[in-house]
Parts: C-alpha cells; structure tokens; sequence
C-alpha cells in the first residue's frame, strides 16, 4: 500500500465524518492518502453485518434529503441546471440507496455441484477492495451517489472522485452519505483542479489498492481511462457517450410520441447522455409528427419566464452546438424551429431531413437539439437506429404491440423501451450501453458481478494430498 502510514492531514480533513467535505482541489498526493485510508478501512467494513450497511445506507437515503434544498442551490449556481432537475436526482439517487441495501449479504452462493466423493466445493463472492467512482457533472446527485452505493453495500471501500465543473455540489453529496453513519475512510473524496484530473485519474487507478474502477463520462476520456486500468490490470465499468435514437412507427399515437420525444431530447437542456439526439420517423407520418413535435419544443423555450431547461454547462457547449446546427443546415437539413443562441442558452431545436454525413447524424449531441431522419419503413428504421458506433439507449413508439416489441428485438442497445422515452433508469435494472456507449452494468443484482470477486473454495473434513499424475492440473 502507498503511503499507508503516511495519509496526511489535508486527507484526514476530507476523510473524517465529522466534518465538512472539502472540494478545495487536491493534488496527487492527497489522491493517494484517499486511497491509503480506503484500504485501512476496507478490512472491517468488510466485516462489518449486512445489517449495519444496511442501515447505514437508509440512513444516508434520509440525509440526501436532508440536504436537498442545499444541493438544488449549489447545482443551480455551478451548473445552471433547474430545481425540478435536482430533485428528480434526489428521488432516484435514494431510490439507488435503497436498491443497493438489497445487495447485503450477497458474499456466499452456496455449495457448487460436481466436487468428488469426499470434497465440498463452494462459490463466495468477496468484496473487491477499494473501489475508485468517477462521476460526471451532468446528473451530479444521481451519478455520484450510483458510482458508490453498490460497491459501499457489497462490501468495498470506495474513493469517490468529483467533477471540477460541480466540486461543492459533489462534496456535498459526499458529506450527506457520510452522515449516514460511514466508519472513516469508507468514503474518501476527491476533487481536482481542471489542470490536474488527468494525473489525480491516473494516480488512483495506478495505487496498489484500487481494484476496480467505474466512470460515467464521454467515450473520448472512457478510452483513456480504460487503456490506464489494462496497464494496471484493474477491471473496470465505463458507461460512456449515447446517442439515444427514437423510433416513431406509421401506427404510432403522434400527439403522444411527439410528447414522449420532447421529454427525451430536451429535459435538462439535453445534457443526458440517454437524450434522444434522432428521431427516425416513418414517411407515412413524418409531416404530422414534425408538426407535434415542434409546437411541443416551442412551449419550452426560454423567455421573460426564465428558462424552463435550465442553462448549458457553458458558452463553449454553445458554441459547439450552434457548429452542429450550421453543419446541419450546409448540407440539406431544414431548420423547423430553435437555433437561437444566446450565452450558455440554446432553444430547444428542431432539425428535419437529417441524413448520413452530418456531423448532427454521427455525434453525441449534449444539448437541446433533435435530428428528424426520415426513412421509408421499418426495416430503414432498424438500419439507421444501428447505424451508429454509439448504443446506450434507444425507444420504439408504435401502437402495435406485437411489431414494436419485434423491431425492440433488433436494436443494438443496452436499453430498448417501447412507447417510453429513451431517458428512463430504474436502480433495480442492469443499466449500461454497447459499442462506444461502454461496458459492463450498474443496476440490479448485475453489480454484483461488477463489484466482488468470485471464490472457489474446497473442503476436506482432514487433509488429504492429490496423488502424484492424477487430478487436472493446470500450468
């Protein structure tokens, strides 16, 4: 272990639960001393009865809400986004809690079937050790509480590693799971200056003691990411960029998939990384569903009221989103309603006759903007909904049930909702993308594969030696 006598103070500030979280930015050395005391403390909180994490986790449930009102405040000022937006994060990061205190007790499968006469064989899941969660700024309070509740509940230590576009709003959260009642060094935190994520990123999957890695974030840094834990033999969980396609068949309710698509491309400003950023629309309904569609984005633009979206993560956002949409318009796509951009705000945006060779049909968009791709049936449907390297999410809207569940079947995603928006997640579900969109799953009872090593243990009642040349051997 680094520096295991060695965790210094600064790290025993932003360790101890009886203070302050504190997201001042860390070097990579304080990084490390997070590290060090995750693996001092992992031996008994391993130990520890389901019973106490259990409660522990409730406990931090209560102190999220507990908090709400401050979290909602910070997440405004560092991230634009709206009240309504924080306290759907509170709901379902609790919601996260909760489904994790199932996973208690989970450490031994049972006995295994085929041992000799004479033997016992057994399966045990073990906690991993330390675990680092990287958590993006987009969805502050769900993301971060979900890169840690499995691995808490099942046992682990984790070292949770904020973003420098929400530090105070990531420490807090941090400080309110503490509160639940976690021994110290169970939960360290970490927050780094924009200069210093990288190194700090790279420090923490280089210790000793890390031994599994998750990360919610783009595709580009998840590349990164993954190449630094094959270096380290770490395995890790990346759930990475979307590029979220809805499906509108010619039987579907269009006032109703129009409503569905609204919700899907623009709730908080469309920075979700299961947003719908195409909708594939049969021609036998194109022109009536474009016309629902746009009076459902005209209703949420930004006015004397404010704005209902909330605000981009930054000018730069608008400035990159404002290039997709002139991209769009230079090579034949039509303009239905939007575009407009004033500082970290873009109107909810319509784009028709989208095609292939547009920078809005390849790229994860991360704003309030949707790409209308006109094909003539559903097996062109199909074609272009896989025609991405991209495959996180995606919905069919179809008012046959037996068709729309048969075209659900032939997408490549790791989520298909039929006649629901691509933006849906349900702790009690395995929750992660294909191709580019990552690997591995969050959710459900398949954290528990992510999160534990699994352990064949034999049993003799006395000792007893193999005869020499005899049993299978393995080099």
């Amino acid at each position: 272990m680094k520096h295991a006598g060695n965790a210094g103070e600064g790290a025993q500030r932003a360790l101890s639960p009886d203070r302050e979280v504190s997201s001042a930015p860390m070097g990579v050395a304080e990084a490390e001393q997070a590290a060090d005391a995750a693996a001092l403390a992992f031996p008994a909180w391993a130990a520890l009865p389901g019973a106490q994490r259990i409660a522990m986790l409730v406990r931090a449930a209560d102190r999220l809400h507990h908090h709400g009102a401050e979290l909602a405040d910070l997440a405004g000022r560092e991230l634009g986004v709206t009240p309504d937006w924080v306290a759907f994060n509170l709901t379902l990061a609790q919601r996260m809690l909760m489904q994790a205190s199932t996973l208690v007790d989970t450490g031994c499968d049972g006995p295994a079937c085929g041992a000799p006469e004479g033997m016992r064989y057994h399966l045990r899941r073990r906690p991993a050790g330390v675990v680092l969660g990287i958590a993006p700024w987009n969805a502050p309070v769900t993301l971060a509480v979900r890169a840690v509740a499995a691995p808490l509940a099942l046992g682990n230590t984790v070292v949770l590693k904020g973003s420098e576009l929400c530090p105070a709003t990531h420490a807090l959260v941090a400080q309110a799971l503490r509160e639940g009642g976690l021994p110290e060094g169970v939960l360290g935190f970490v927050s780094n200056a924009p200069d210093q994520g990288h190194d700090v990123a790279e420090a923490l999957i280089a210790h000793p003691a890390v031994r599994r890695v998750n990360f919610t974030g783009s595709t580009r840094v998840g590349r990164q990411l993954a190449l630094s834990c094959a270096r380290h033999l770490k395995r890790n969980l990346l759930e990475l960029s979307g590029k979220g396609a809805m499906l509108v068949l010619g039987d579907a309710d269009i006032p109703a998939a129009a409503r569905v698509a609204a919700h899907a491309t623009f709730l908080n400003q469309g920075q979700i990384c299961m947003s719908t950023d195409r909708v594939i629309v049969v021609d036998a309904v194109a022109e009536a569903f474009v016309a629902a569609f746009r009076a459902e984005a005209e209703r949420l633009r930004a006015g004397q009221g404010g704005a209902p979206l909330g605000r981009l993560i930054g000018r730069e956002a608008a400035t990159r989103l404002r290039g997709l949409i002139a991209d769009a318009v230079s090579k034949g796509a039509e303009l239905v309603t939007g575009g407009e951009a004033l500082a970290d705000l873009v109107q909810p945006t319509l784009l028709d006759h989208v095609a292939f060779g547009m920078r809005l049909y390849e790229e994860e968009v991360f704003g309030p903007i949707a790409g209308i791709v006109r094909v003539a049936d559903v097996d062109e449907a199909v074609s272009v909904a896989n025609d991405s390297a991209f495959a996180l999410s995606v919905s069919v809207i179809g008012g046959d049930m037996a068709q729309a569940r048969a075209v659900a079947q032939r997408l490549e995603a790791g989520v298909v909702h039929v006649n629901g928006s691509t933006v849906y997640d349900d702790p009690n579900m395995p929750f992660g993308g294909l191709k580019d969109s990552g690997y591995g799953r969050f959710g459900g009872h398949a954290a528990i594969e992510e999160f534990t090593e699994l352990q064949w243990l034999t049993e003799r009642d006395v000792p007893q030696a193999e005869r020499l040349g005899e049993g299978s051997p393995r080099p």
